[in-house]
């Protein structure tokens, strides 16, 4: 009996325990000014973070398309020099064929009160000092590699032969010699000339360093004139098949 009472005692103290858990309020946090500031503060923090991330990406993307000019100019660059070392080296080999030909013309000495003067169809001349002085001239290119000397060489020829039948190539050759030095008014003279020649072999090439002339001095309508002047006269050649891709260039 005693027994019972205790265990009812008991289970009552538990129940009446229980339901003051229950019924006790729930902790109520409240936001006060402090809480507030703070997360206004993580919120600016956000913000410039934010922020910083947009600006370092922005300076990134210019970065990146500065370098990317910067390569597009340095291939044009490398294109370009390409195409005129091939076209040095292309006259230097005509050249070694010239020298060549005339170290197999026969040296015969001319009455030099002969007024007769070479036709311009002939390749070489009979005029011993003439051919010397042209060979001389090109010497100074092909063997002692003395530029300065070569241009002062060549004028001194076409003043002593202004009727030379080497008169078209000197003219070329100075304008080479003015081209690769950027002398880009001088070579423009010198390739005029040679222009002039209608039976010049070096006619389609000169009129295709005009071009290129005239494109580097910012004229391209006159460039294109000289291009499409090449293609339709000298169709096939190897100066009309640069005149074409230039001509494509100038198109981009």
């Amino acid at each position: 009996m005693n027994s019972n009472k205790m265990r009812t005692l008991a289970l009552t103290l538990l129940v009446g325990a229980a339901t003051q858990v229950v019924a006790a309020p729930a902790p109520v946090t409240e936001l006060n000014g402090n809480s507030a500031q703070g997360g206004d503060n993580s919120l600016a923090r956000l913000e410039r973070m934010i922020e910083a991330r947009n600006q370092v990406q922005i300076d990134m993307q210019r970065q990146l398309d500065q370098l990317a000019s910067e390569m597009d100019e340095l291939r044009g660059l490398v294109e370009r020099n390409s195409y005129d070392l091939s076209q040095m080296l292309e006259r230097q080999r005509e050249l070694y064929r010239e020298v060549d030909a005339l170290s197999r013309q026969p040296q015969k000495e001319v009455d030099e009160t002969s007024d007769s003067t070479p036709a311009s169809t002939e390749t070489y001349t009979s005029n011993v000092s003439e051919n010397e002085a042209y060979e001389s001239a090109v010497n100074l290119i092909l063997k002692e590699k003395d530029y300065p000397g070569a241009v002062k060489a060549f004028q001194a020829f076409l003043s002593a032969y202004p009727e030379s039948v080497y008169k078209p190539n000197a003219h070329y050759w100075l304008g080479q010699l003015y081209f690769t030095q950027s002398q880009l008014k001088e070579a423009g003279e010198q390739f005029t000339a040679v222009a002039s020649f209608s039976d010049s072999n070096k006619r389609a090439d000169a009129m295709l360093k005009l071009g290129v002339i005239a494109e580097r001095s910012k004229k391209p309508d006159e460039a294109k004139k000289y291009y499409q002047q090449v293609i339709e006269l000298y169709p096939g050649s190897t100066s009309s098949r640069q005149a074409e891709k230039n001509l494509k260039a100038l198109a981009k």
